[in-house]
Parts: C-alpha cells; structure tokens; sequence
C-alpha cells in the first residue's frame, strides 16, 4: 500500500512537471548545448594554421615575406588593403593577427591582435618565433610589439558578458514569474477591476525591469571601478537595452499561466541570447549566428564601448533595433493583456 500510494505521487510529480513544460526544458537544454558545441570552432588541419593578415603597402622585409610563403604548414596569409579592413576581419574572426611595421623600432614588426593574453596571441608569437630561428638562427625579434583592439586586463574584458547576463537574467526570468505570478494568483484581474488601466500596468511593470536592470549594472561597476569613456553613449545603450529586455520578459509572462511555466519559457530563451553571443569572440561559426539575436545587439555595442573605444555614431542601429524590439514586445503585451490571455 505504501509503495503504490510512492509510485501514484511520483506519477502525479511527473504529470504536473510535464503540464508545467519542465520536461521540455529538460530535453531543451542538452540540445542547446549539442548546438552550441557544434558551432564552436573544431580544431582540424585547416584551422590550426595561424590566419595572418598582411597589409599590400607596407614594406615588409623580404625574409619575413618569404619565410611566412614558405611555412604554409603554419600560416595562412591574407592580404588587406588597410589596417582599417584588417580590423574588421579581425572582429569577425576571419583573420587571427595584423603583421604592420613597428615604427617605434626599425626592422621589427607590431602584431595587431583582439586579446594581448589569449591563446591565439601566444601561437602566433611562438610560430614566428620558430620561424626566425629557422630562417635567421638567433637574432633581435621580427615582433617587438603586440598591440590588442580589446583595451584592459580580463576583469574589463568580460564585463560586457557580465552585464548581459545580468539584463537577460532580469528579463528572462525575474520578470516573466512576476507577471505570471499575479496572472496564476488571479491578481492582475483584480487590479483591472479598479480605475487602473491595462497600459499603466504595463509601464508599471516596464519600469520595474528597467529600474531593477539599471541598479543591477549600477552596483556591478561600483563593485568593480569600471567606467567607459563615452559614459553618454553607454547610458543610451544600458536604457535601451532594460527598455527591450523588460518589455521582452513581460511578453513572455503573459504567454505562460503559471510561474513554473514562466520560468521554463525563461529558461530556453535566457540561453540561447546568452551563450552565442558571449562566445561569439572565440567562434566564426558563432559570430555570424549571433548577429541574428537582438542579444547581439546589446553585447556588441558594450563591448565597443567598454573596451574598443567605440561611440553611439557607429552603432545607430543597435540601439534603435532595441527600441523598436521594445516597443513591439510592449504592444505584444497589450493586446494580449487586452483579450485577458491565460488568466
């Protein structure tokens, strides 16, 4: 009689885990992370050579030029018209490294790298390393200066992902449970039965993700003493990006009856927006699937700021994407509000 009345409340747990979408959050996330691992570079012949970028005008010595020809085993050259264009295949990953002239040093060269302290760095200087010592024997350094396009120790440099986090977090999990909550509770119909209309309860809401998104980064650079240089532009891009993510998660809400469902459906859009675009600087796979979420186009822009130096002139198009996310996830929510949907 015990063992039945176990097995009937075991089945009982199961069935409610399944009402509540639990299982498919269970079967969701080992997909996603076979996804992901398929999407992050693999190690094989072609992408274990180091992809150098040479720039045409530059007078490069005839041994270095010939030496890098030679060693086709290890370098895969690529010729760029400027170190502007180089830049750009750097951030998308189609290039590991920048040879220019360093002219701090005659004869010697500059690597241009996104990180100074990454991997990438490191084997790029021991092949070249390898390579003089072959060509040359011992003698003074081909590379004598590296110089990264990420300014800042690894502390700053993982800010960015920090900070996203933090607003997915806010808008993908906090914010759908509450509005769920007082859907499941039936408080939200109670509220509509006083003078408050559905749009101030809206803003209402909104403004509670963005306050609470806001305060989130606040405290999380006071902690670390962080502070961007175009502090106007970060604070147009913070605002935004709480604007879309809070109106996004309250959408995601009203889509749900309770909050365990709330929290599933979190779940399995919290990753997804979280992962490639935080690995997207170790992926070309990954940096071109992450321009496709509106995550994206929160991390890029901070992490221009923050670490590139970067100004809201460039990224016209990110932040008015986010507003124009926001508004349409904010009239998503209205019309659902309106036909009282699950509640």
């Amino acid at each position: 009689m015990m063992m039945r009345n176990i097995l009937v409340l075991a089945f009982n747990d199961l069935a409610i885990a399944f009402k509540n979408k639990t299982f498919f959050l269970i079967l969701f996330i080992p997909l996603f992370v076979f996804i992901s691992l398929n999407l992050v570079d693999r190690p094989d012949a072609e992408s274990s050579k180091v992809k150098i970028g040479l720039i045409q005008n530059y007078a490069y010595a005839p041994e270095i030029t010939q030496s890098i020809k030679e060693a086709d085993k290890l370098f895969d050259v690529t010729w760029i018209q400027n170190e502007e264009e180089g830049i750009h295949l750097l951030k998308e990953h189609k290039i590991d490294g920048i040879l220019s002239i360093n002219e701090k040093t005659s004869g010697s060269l500059a690597l241009l790298v996104i990180k100074k302290d990454s991997l990438q760095t490191l084997v790029i200087v021991q092949n070249f390393s390898a390579l003089q010592k072959t060509a040359e024997g011992r003698g003074s350094d081909w590379i004598t200066d590296i110089k990264p396009i990420h300014q800042g120790g690894i502390q700053k440099e993982t800010l960015p992902t920090w900070i996203l986090m933090l607003v997915l977090l806010i808008g993908f999990i906090i914010l759908p449970a509450q509005v769920a909550e007082e859907k499941e509770k039936k408080l939200l119909l109670a509220l509509l039965q006083t003078p408050i209309h559905d749009a101030q309860w809206l803003i209402a809401k909104l403004i509670l993700g963005m306050v609470l998104i806001i305060t989130a980064v606040l405290f999380l650079h006071l902690l670390g003493n962080f502070g961007p240089v175009h502090l106007f532009d970060y604070i147009v891009f913070i605002v935004a990006g709480s604007y879309c993510f809070s109106a996004y998660g309250v959408f995601l809400g009203f889509l749900c009856r309770n909050q365990a469902s709330a929290r599933t459906l979190g779940v399995i859009f919290y990753l997804p927006h979280l992962l490639p675009s935080a690995m997207s600087d170790v992926s070309q796979k990954l940096t071109s699937v992450a321009p496709l979420l509106p995550s994206y186009q929160l991390y890029k822009p901070l992490q221009s700021i923050l670490l590139e130096d970067g100004n809201m002139a460039d990224m016209a198009f990110d932040w008015v994407y986010l507003f124009l996310l926001g508004t349409l996830m904010f009239y998503l929510s209205f019309l659902l509000m309106k036909k009282r949907w699950l509640m």
